[in-house]
């Protein structure tokens, strides 16, 4: 039984500390803020209660006190509870609060803090809060003003630091802050910034003076949450600013995936500016274990002379169940490997294996004809691939009279899990890119959306197979130049020009 206060960061989910992400991981109730990111919820255990306890500017659906009672009752009950907090869980987070409730109640508990956005903004913006030659301090104030009375700030104490200052919940009060300052002797052109949205892809900054920027704010219709700076360090931020420059800022973009899989195309999405959406569409039922075919494959495996892969996935399930099973890699000697594509050859290659054969173009039918001329007459073949897949593999090998054994190793199951969100964004007409890396997790997302009009949607596909599927649907297809993950950051670059 233990409470855990935990930061969750301003909106980059990597922000989130490694040891929060542990503690997270382990929870049996997690208490949330709003505005976590989608990322972090997802790393949330399913089998743990997960409870909104979010507050919207001006709107507190659930007290503070509720809040306090919901974990003395959790963690009285045994559980381990965590309270999950957007920022930095002591930075006006009301962290001390919630400790001081356990505190008289006996209750362990464990504070795990993370970046606030008071601190990311200027990171994310360009603009060092302290700087030798503009600022030796900074200051964080809530521009919080209760009940709409006047703010409660030193501000002539405030001036006189000559430091950087930043004001968080303060989208309402910008207005009262920038007099405040002005009327307590700051000069009406120090450089003053809004940020909103720090540390995300929808992030806004915009730069002016202190005299200025309430116009500016209302002028961008500037919403919670955004954090204010004020400063000469403001000035650095055209000079400084790295995050604004990311070619994919402000777009959204859906990566379908198999559950079981971690896209490298996601991260590398996410590294230029994107908001990525993660969908599993469909998920990998293995049918190696008691799967007959692949165990007398196995122990008659001298008669066979290549081993081919159509996929990462039958790659890693085949390596897996021989460790699994202590099969002595060392028979597979005379083996020459085949495989479909880089990806899949990537899989081979991180088992200490050297692939053979890899065809120019990605899919199963180049892969059977580019074979065709390295088989030698009386060789047999052993495919080991999706219960259901493409049948232009086995229809070329069938007529070249190549002699071969297919074995299903695993099936793709299709799932229909929390697409509601996505069918909106669809229909809103937010969402700017699809990807797709098999003609099936097309056909996971058709089957997970089937109420939207895909013609709205532009599909970035591996391979012409693929964007066959998606046109079959009506998607407005783009085609990777190779069947590569660079291929398709690529062709993203190109058709968002």
């Amino acid at each position: 039984m233990k409470v855990t206060l935990i930061g969750a960061g301003p909106g980059d989910f990597e922000l989130m500390t490694i040891k929060g992400v542990n503690r997270l991981k382990s929870a049996d109730v997690i208490l949330y803020d709003r505005l976590i990111d989608e990322n972090i919820m997802s790393l949330m255990p399913e089998n743990a209660e997960k409870i909104n306890v979010g507050k919207n500017a001006k709107d507190h659906p659930i007290p503070q006190d509720e809040i306090n009672k919901l974990l003395l009752e959790k963690a009285q009950q045994g559980l381990n509870v965590v309270r999950l907090k957007g920022g930095d869980p002591f930075v006006f987070g009301r962290g001390g609060e919630e400790l001081e409730v356990l505190l008289k109640n006996d209750i362990p508990f464990e504070v795990i803090p993370g970046v606030s956005s008071a601190i990311a903004a200027g990171a994310y913006a360009g603009i060092p809060i302290t700087h030798r030659n503009y600022a030796s301090s900074f200051h964080i104030i809530t521009g919080h003003a209760k009940d709409n009375n006047a703010l409660d700030i030193d501000f002539e104490a405030l001036v006189r630091t000559k430091g950087t200052l930043i004001f968080m919940m303060s989208v309402f009060t910008i207005g009262k802050i920038c007099r405040g300052c002005l009327t307590s002797g700051m000069e009406k052109d120090m450089p003053a910034a809004i940020v909103e949205n720090v540390a995300s892809s929808s992030q806004r900054k915009f730069i002016g003076t202190v005299e200025t920027l309430p116009d500016i704010a209302k002028k961008n219709n500037i919403a919670s949450p955004a954090i204010i700076i004020i400063g000469k360090v403001c000035s650095l931020s055209d000079k400084l600013d790295w995050f604004s420059k990311k070619p994919l800022l402000h777009k959204n973009i859906i990566v379908t995936r198999t559950r079981s899989s971690e896209s490298s195309l996601v991260m590398r999405l996410r590294e230029l500016g994107c908001n990525v959406i993660e969908m599993p569409t469909i998920s990998i039922l293995p049918l190696v274990n008691e799967n007959q075919k692949l165990k007398d494959a196995l122990m008659s495996i001298k008669s066979y002379k290549w081993l081919i892969f159509t996929s990462g996935i039958g790659v890693n399930l085949f390596f897996d169940y021989l460790i699994e099973n202590q099969y002595d890699i060392r028979k597979l000697h005379h083996i020459k490997i085949g495989a479909v594509g880089s990806e899949t050859k990537r899989e081979v290659l991180k088992r200490g294996v050297i692939v053979d054969y890899v065809p120019e173009e990605y899919n199963g039918a180049a892969l059977a004809k580019g074979l065709i001329p390295h088989i030698k007459e009386g060789e047999k073949l052993l495919l080991l691939r999706a219960r259901i897949g493409s049948e232009d593999i086995l229809d070329i090998f069938k007529e070249s009279k190549i002699s071969f054994e297919n074995i299903s190793i695993y099936d793709t199951i299709y799932e229909k899990k929390n697409s509601s969100k996505l069918e909106k964004m669809i229909d809103k007409g937010e969402i700017d890119y699809i990807t797709f890396t098999s003609s099936s997790t097309v056909e996971g997302f058709v089957k997970a959306v089937s109420s939207v009009d895909l013609k709205k949607l532009k599909g970035i596909c591996i391979g012409k197979k693929t964007a066959e599927t998606a046109k079959s649907y009506g998607i407005q297809t783009f085609v990777s130049e190779k069947a590569t993950i660079d291929s398709m950051i690529q062709k993203i670059k190109e058709i968002n020009l």
